[in-house]
């Protein structure tokens, strides 16, 4: 099995800047090779997405949360999406990693706002699923769920299943990107969607594309967006590429690969 290395570990001053390219470069080459996430199921929790839209290609399925005398479950859905939100991040999945099996879970309205207990009720549907990714552009401040929410992102961590996580836009306490057992991602302004920024002042874990990126749009048109919402599915299609290359891969695993990835590392090499 190759050895992970981390290039800000072992490379000295006056290493080769070719050398450190190099070695990146053979870093992602191994993590994510030349596929495209094949058989990777992803969960995009969201507002829906335009099952129609030629940049989506073919959705395994397409789920939303119901709620029935004072309980919540989950049924198929054929609403489409009233916003364009969940399309626009399902569209970053599938254009990162063409191969995944991507799957929606609408838990948002049509004003992009959803209940914080439909919410917890969607999330844990997605991890009883066993879905080894499951992206969240989306996040509560109700403390209400906060704990259940820990609970069950720890839940999944144990079982295999990876939550990858959009902070706040605002500098405000919401969940569950703030837990440790998630992936947390925020936006860097760069254009290349397969760039990795490692954050070396957590909460936000890493930084993906998500200023000024061309999204999939309901009605099969596309949109100029900005925001973590659009940097966090780039890091999952990016995770699922590793996971089509690594299987095995638990959250742990590609938390490390993405690190080896970063691109702004080089920067900070002694």
């Amino acid at each position: 099995m190759r050895v992970i290395r981390f290039a800000h570990t072992s490379i000295g001053a006056g290493f080769p800047a070719a050398r450190i390219a190099a070695s990146r470069r053979e870093d992602r080459d191994w993590a994510v090779g030349h596929g495209g996430g094949r058989g990777v199921r992803v969960c995009v929790v969201d507002s829906g997405v335009d099952r129609r839209h030629s940049l989506l290609g073919a959705l395994v399925d397409s789920y939303r949360i119901v709620e029935r005398d004072g309980s919540w479950g989950v049924d198929p859905d054929d609403g489409g999406d009233p916003t364009g939100h969940g399309t626009a991040c399902a569209g970053i999945i599938r254009a990162v990693a063409p191969e995944c099996e991507l799957t929606s879970l609408r838990v948002l309205g049509g004003n992009n706002r959803g209940s914080g207990a439909g919410l917890f009720a969607g999330l844990r549907w997605a991890v009883e699923q066993r879905f080894p990714l499951i992206s969240l552009s989306l996040s509560t401040q109700r403390s209400a769920v906060k704990e259940a929410l820990h609970d069950l992102t720890d839940q999944a961590y144990f079982e295999g299943v990876t939550f990858i996580a959009a902070a706040h836009n605002s500098p405000v306490s919401s969940y569950p990107w703030r837990f440790s057992s998630v992936i947390s991602v925020g936006s860097h302004n760069h254009q290349d969607p397969l760039r990795v920024e490692t954050n070396p002042n957590p909460p936000v874990e890493f930084f993906g594309a998500g200023v000024r990126i061309r999204v999939a749009w309901p009605d099969g048109g596309t949109r100029v967006v900005s925001g973590n919402s659009f940097a966090t599915p780039h890091i999952t299609g990016i995770c699922a590429r590793i996971l089509g290359e690594h299987p095995e891969f638990r959250t742990t695993q590609l938390r490390h690969v993405l690190a080896v990835m970063s691109d702004n590392l080089e920067g900070d090499l002694p």
